[in-house]
């Protein structure tokens, strides 16, 4: 609401819009199915209709990018299944299908077996062949209808580009139940002339114009497409128009969306194989005057450095007498670097000569020895009189010399030495180490001082 309470409006276009939005996201594609009326087609390409039944009717519209897919025009009165996107022309706020796809009423149960049955013979290989059609070919066969409006387009085309190509028609039904055995025996036919040593038939073209699913069934008969997958022959199919197709064109080694286009694939054009040779034969030319003018130079140049020989060995004498001198001053240099090389190294040979390092050790030597003789005395005097003096502190502290005072060691039977008189026994042999000699005594009696 605004300041004064008063509700906020939306304006048309906006309520057109979010309604716009509302059905395109809330249904997405669907299918539905109706009687079209009011078919109508502006300059523009698209076409709009009417889709109804007998309580409702739909506006539909089919742009002309998706319209011109159609294999048959749209008519009143025809029962169709459509399939689009709800949604709403915003300026005038109608409620509309967008159509991406139609089909006639009744297609779905005949879409269903065709998806079946090329499953299965695509699980079997028979959709595998992929060989090479001749191009040109010497002798083409064309199994179609010798009335139809497909045959006269080939024809015509095949004139047009290759006239000297051998054509044969071999003519069969092109629906119908007697359509498929037919065209089976047409494939033998044409298997059995290609053996022949007298026929050149080496490819073979199966065709026919468009039309309703139920006009190009024969052409998804699974015998048929069998017989194309064992054909030795190379096989092209061209049925129907560029939205058809059928077993027969993935049995084929290989299919064209219509049948002139088919016949364009099969055979070059005279003119543009003409151009191309005209074009390699003037290249050729070219190449052929740019290779005399090449060798025409090449030899201008070798007749320009042809001279006589006396010059020639003129020429190569004085090379040779300037190579000899430059020779000679290397050689002199190289001498002379040599040389001072030489004096160099006779230099520091002498400097490094081992009888004055010999000399040199041998007067060290004599010197050292005069001061070991020298320094010998006073170390025997001094080391004599250390001696002494250690000698003299030994024996301050030696207890032997305590015992020399007349003082005695006990020891035990295990050279213990004995402190304690309660250490030992009544009756037991002690040792006593004197200043000269030892004694074995024997315990009486134990006393404390």
């Amino acid at each position: 609401m605004d300041d004064t309470g008063t509700p906020n409006a939306l304006s048309v276009s906006e309520l057109n819009r979010q309604a716009r939005l509302m059905l395109e996201r809330g249904f997405g594609d669907c299918w539905v199915e109706g009687e079209v009326s009011g078919v109508a087609r502006p300059a523009s390409g698209h076409i709009y209709f009417t889709l109804k039944d007998d309580r409702a009717q739909l506006r539909c519209a089919f742009f002309r990018n998706r319209a011109r897919l159609m294999r048959t025009p749209l008519k009143d009165g025809d029962r169709l299944r459509v399939r689009g996107r709800v949604s709403v022309f915003e300026p005038r706020g109608d409620y509309q299908l967008i159509v991406e796809a139609v089909q006639a009423s009744g297609e779905g149960e005949l879409l269903a077996a065709f998806e079946r049955l090329k499953a299965k013979l695509s699980a079997e290989g028979v959709f595998a062949n992929a060989r090479p059609l001749p191009c040109p070919p010497r002798h083409l066969a064309i199994i179609t209808s010798p009335t139809g409006a497909a045959i006269r387009d080939v024809l015509a085309v095949l004139r047009h580009r290759w006239p000297s190509l051998e054509v044969t028609i071999l003519p069969v039904p092109v629906q119908g139940r007697e359509a498929p055995p037919a065209i089976i025996r047409a494939i033998a036919q044409a298997n059995q002339r290609a053996q022949s040593p007298d026929d050149t038939v080496d490819a073979l073209l199966i065709t026919r114009g468009g039309g309703s699913l139920e006009d190009l069934w024969a052409f998804n008969d699974e015998h048929l497409a069998r017989a194309i997958h064992h054909s030795r022959l190379p096989v092209m199919s061209a049925v129907g128009h560029e939205v058809d197709v059928t077993l027969a064109d993935f049995a084929a080694d290989e299919r064209a969306p219509t049948p002139s286009a088919a016949a364009e694939r099969l055979v070059p054009d005279w003119r543009e194989w003409r151009a191309q040779l005209q074009a390699a034969e003037r290249g050729l030319a070219r190449a052929m005057q740019a290779r005399l003018e090449r060798d025409g130079q090449r030899l201008d140049h070798a007749r320009a450095r042809l001279r006589h020989p006396g010059e020639r060995l003129a020429e190569q004498r004085r090379r040779l007498e300037s190579w000899e001198t430059r020779l000679k001053l290397a050689m002199q240099r190289r001498l002379d670097r040599e040389r001072q090389q030489h004096e160099v190294l006779t230099r520091r040979v002498k400097r490094q000569d081992p009888r004055l390092a010999i000399e040199a050790y041998r007067q060290r030597l004599t010197t050292l020895e005069r001061q070991l003789h020298a320094a010998l005395p006073r170390r025997l005097d001094q080391s004599r009189e250390r001696l002494e003096a250690l000698a003299r502190e030994l024996n301050a502290v030696s207890p032997l010399a305590v015992l020399g005072r007349g003082y005695a060691i006990l020891e035990d039977d295990e050279r213990r030495v004995v402190r304690n008189a309660y250490d030992t026994q009544p009756g037991q042999t002690l040792t006593a180490r004197l200043g000269e000699g030892r004694l074995k005594v024997e315990v009486k009696r134990r006393f404390k001082r």
